[in-house]
């Protein structure tokens, strides 16, 4: 009995001390290949492009003005009361959503006196096809109120004043100040954000460090224009997805890494 109990435990000694099967060669390479490959990727995101030289960003520049001279924006509007309104309804939607909706008030409402007349239930009403259409129309009824209060039913002319509007911010200020106005304001929405980082012509983490970024660089004799010229470039060429780098005018221009000219 005690030979078999010997056994017993000489046998299962073996079983626990027995070495662990090593992977098969492909398998354990698969891990490394993955990790290669993500830092590379890593390699690129973290690497700064060169910065564009003053003559380049004349150059892209003087380009997108040959070949749009008069750039406009796609917003319509008939006033600077309308703009202004306009461009607080373009908020988390599509230029062609907003005109759409406004063509219709626009033409019964074009003043703040008339806006107020209309009555916020009205105003929901022609505009609730519009993402957010409740909130929206809350400020168009009360950005009406406080430009008769306080500004003698004009859009103010500087941005602070806009900026104090309910529904207003930097953005909106600066598509007003630029296309009411003609000041040479950078208004920075999701297509410039993103063309003035993937180009490295002016890269930020927040939308105020590409709009003064742009404003640095770019010269005196384009900034009438030049925001309205990057929303466009952003909107139909150097798309979110899919970028159309091979009809892109700058493209030998462009910082960009992943270009696929």
């Amino acid at each position: 009995m005690a030979k078999i109990i010997r056994s017993q435990r000489a046998n299962t000694s073996s079983v626990r001390s027995a070495p662990k099967k090593k992977p098969a060669k492909a398998a354990r390479l698969l891990p490394k290949r993955g990790a290669k490959k993500a830092a590379k990727k890593a390699a690129k995101r973290t690497v700064k492009p060169k910065p564009w030289t003053s003559e380049e960003v004349y150059e892209a520049f003087d380009r997108f003005r040959k070949a749009n001279p008069e750039p406009k924006g796609e917003l319509e509007h008939l006033n600077p009361y309308t703009l202004l309104v306009a461009v607080v309804l373009s908020a988390q939607a599509t230029d062609a959503g907003v005109n759409k909706a406004t063509r219709a008030l626009f033409a019964v409402a074009d003043t703040p006196e008339k806006m107020l007349e209309l009555g916020e239930d009205r105003v929901r009403d022609y505009i609730k096809t519009i993402g957010l259409y409740r909130n929206k129309a809350k400020n168009v009824i009360a950005l009406s109120q406080k430009l008769i209060a306080e500004f003698g039913g004009e859009v103010p002319r500087t941005r602070a004043e806009i900026e104090s509007l309910p529904g207003a911010g930097r953005k909106t200020a600066n598509v007003v100040l630029n296309m009411a106005f003609g000041e040479h304001t950078m208004a920075v929405d999701t297509h410039v954000f993103r063309v003035g980082n993937r180009t490295g012509l002016a890269p930020g983490k927040t939308p105020l460090e590409v709009e003064l970024g742009l404003e640095k660089v770019i010269p005196t004799e384009f900034m009438l224009h030049a925001h309205h010229w990057l929303i466009l470039h952003g909107r139909y060429t150097c798309l979110a997805r899919g970028p159309r780098c091979e009809v892109c005018l700058i493209n030998d221009l462009c910082r960009w890494p992943e270009k696929t000219v």
